[in-house]
């Protein structure tokens, strides 16, 4: 009797048990955090540089009349300025990237030639190069956050009027010039907003017309046009912000 009596309520507190167990809310795995989107380089940005520029050569010139110019000061120095840029990535992640970018540098290495020829003290009365700027174009790829690309285009650049330009009783080279740069870098991306680079360009802006040098005993001092070539080497540092 007693055994009977206690199937059904056995049976009873199963059911139950089941019941409350179906109640309980399923243990599923949480979702996979979100995949987070490739980076691309798409976009516009601007930032600064800073770097160093050098004239290749030698530190002495040959004039056509007198003979051998040694220069007194060397063709290294400081060059500095912003820029301002939009590139356009074909595929996020890693690809090919094209891109325009324009800069205006100023510079201490573009001085005048001055020198002298024996013991004699030679004044160049051509401009000095205290600024250029240069719009070019870049083709790139990236590996993700690095980016490698070679870079040509436009150069402009001029600078101030000699001090010994009175002395000289011929036509001075203009102050403005127009050349071209080529050359290439390496820039990665530090965050999503900013981006470091290193880069070097050569820029040659056209060779200056070359005069007759002049002589005066009065002084006595020798004044000319100084060197032909005006290309030069630069090698920068750069940060860009992009937006």
């Amino acid at each position: 009797m007693i055994r009977r009596s206690t199937l059904p309520a056995l049976a009873g507190l199963f059911l139950a048990s089941g019941a409350s167990a179906a109640d309980l809310p399923r243990r599923e795995a949480p979702p996979p955090p979100p995949i987070p989107p490739a980076f691309t380089w798409t976009g516009f940005y601007i930032g600064a540089n800073a770097g160093t520029g050098f004239r290749a050569g030698s530190s002495t010139f040959t004039d056509a009349t007198y003979g051998t110019v040694t220069e007194s000061k060397s063709g290294n120095g400081f060059v500095g300025g912003g820029q301002i840029g939009y590139n356009y990535q074909f595929t996020p992640g890693s690809g090919w990237v094209l891109g325009a970018e324009a800069d205006f540098q100023g510079t201490t290495f573009g001085r005048r030639g001055d020198g002298v020829i024996g013991s004699t003290p030679y004044y160049d009365v051509s401009p000095s190069l205290d600024w250029f700027g240069t719009v070019r174009g870049r083709v790139g790829y990236a590996f993700e956050r690095w980016l490698v690309y070679g870079t040509g285009g436009f150069a402009y650049g001029g600078g101030g009027t000699s001090p010994y330009a009175a002395s000289y009783p011929y036509a001075l080279p203009d102050t403005t010039r127009l050349g071209y740069a080529v050359g290439g870098g390496v820039e990665y991306a530090l965050t999503e907003k900013i981006s470091v680079k290193v880069e070097g360009l050569y820029v040659d802006l056209g060779k200056r017309g070359s005069g007759t040098t002049v002589y005066d005993a009065s002084v006595p001092a020798y004044y000319g046009t100084g060197r032909s070539e005006s290309g030069f080497g630069l090698v920068r540092g750069g940060l860009n912000w992009r937006f």
